[in-house]
């Protein structure tokens, strides 16, 4: 079986840069796994994208050596095993509250005896090779999200599920469970990612958050996180566009400085 190459980075205790993708474009997809990112995450969450997009745009990035995940709309098991079925090589599980939702997500993506996944890997025998069986437990990445108030009260039970790869925090909903607004600079906040952080490195598993910005994404891997994703696909569009424009206007560049933070950290 085609190896994942991200697991095997956060297995020897070493940081990716991700990409994200919100545009239902199979030629989005393309140009972003041809930039080089170790893995592109295709949102099905709050990006523009259903499963009809995600089976289209799943090759597109297999054309690469980019890690092809997928944020699931929701932890249900028939939509992780579809999007594994189609060749994500990981998925993104939001709003994990608990242990037992926690091993709802790994069971889904796992084949008995480690799961309840149902066998019928259409597109993913293509992509990832004939003994797809016997080595996609090993091969599939399960993350899970940690962004509400509840899941902060059950970080150790989550985190030590086993079969959770790694956790990923949005922001965003962190800050709402926190009675805070999304972009928030208070200290609370920064303290929460980083007990997050202790946690699943006492865990041994790796840990993401969602960046969108060069100094941010430096900021916490320097911190010692796993997985930070640079931006989403709208976010370089529109930054680029905006830079070029005010440019060619004679304009002071500031919009495309490359910590614009408009992206936001959902």
């Amino acid at each position: 079986m085609r190896k994942n190459g991200v697991l095997q980075t956060w297995r020897a205790n070493k940081a990716t840069v991700g990409g994200w993708i919100s545009v239902d474009s199979v030629f989005t997809a393309e140009v972003m796994a041809n930039a080089g990112f170790d893995w592109l995450c295709l949102d099905m969450q709050h990006g523009m994208l259903d499963y009809n997009d995600v089976r289209q745009m799943l090759p597109a990035i297999s054309t690469t050596n980019t890690i092809p995940f997928v944020r699931v709309p929701w932890n249900e098991p028939y939509e992780i095993m579809k999007v594994l079925d189609a060749g994500a090589y990981g998925v993104v599980v939001p709003l994990v509250n608990n242990r037992v939702e926690a091993e709802q997500a790994v069971g889904a993506c796992r084949y008995p005896p480690g799961g309840n996944r149902s066998y019928g890997p259409v597109r993913a025998l293509i992509y990832a090779g004939s003994d797809y069986a016997q080595e996609a437990n090993n091969e599939i990445a399960c993350v899970v999200m940690i962004e509400t108030r509840e899941s902060l009260e059950n970080l150790d039970d989550i985190m030590s599920t086993p079969g959770v790869d790694g956790i990923y925090i949005g922001p965003s909903d962190l800050a709402l469970a926190l009675g805070l607004m999304p972009g928030t600079t208070e200290p609370e906040h920064e303290e929460t990612i980083k007990t997050i952080l202790a946690v699943a490195k006492k865990h041994g598993i790796a840990a993401g958050i969602h960046t969108g910005s060069v100094n941010q994404s430096r900021k916490y891997l320097d911190m010692g996180f796993h997985m930070v994703t640079l931006g989403t696909d709208r976010h370089f569009m529109e930054r680029m566009a905006k830079s070029d424009l005010a440019a060619v206007r004679g304009g002071a560049d500031k919009e495309g400085d490359s910590d614009n933070t408009g992206d936001k950290l959902y």
